[in-house]
């Protein structure tokens, strides 16, 4: 895949980005130049090649999954007006 002059300049304009014509002919060869890398990598035979979350092998920190209250009721209804059993006390609004 290649980019050439009038890709660059409207996806200059898309991303809002103001570029002369000198510039947009310098991306053009950037572009190209990256896009061929990326094309060099799909290249790359990575049958057997295990996905990696980093470089050293280390098992991932979980910690439980426990459904709890947080135990902060008290703190959550502090500064609310009006409150009841830590339940907010608000107005009728429907009639």
């Amino acid at each position: 895949m290649s980019v050439d002059l009038s890709t660059v300049k409207r996806v200059a304009r898309l991303a809002r980005i103001a570029v002369s014509d000198e510039e947009a002919e310098r991306m053009t060869g950037e572009l190209n130049g990256i896009l061929g890398f990326v094309e060099q990598l799909s290249e790359v035979n990575v049958d057997g090649v295990e996905p990696m979350t980093s470089v050293m092998p280390m098992k991932m920190k979980k910690r439980d999954d426990v459904v709890a209250d947080g135990d902060k009721a008290d703190d959550i209804v502090a500064n609310a007006p009006n409150s009841d059993r830590n339940f907010f006390l608000v107005p009728k609004v429907v009639e």
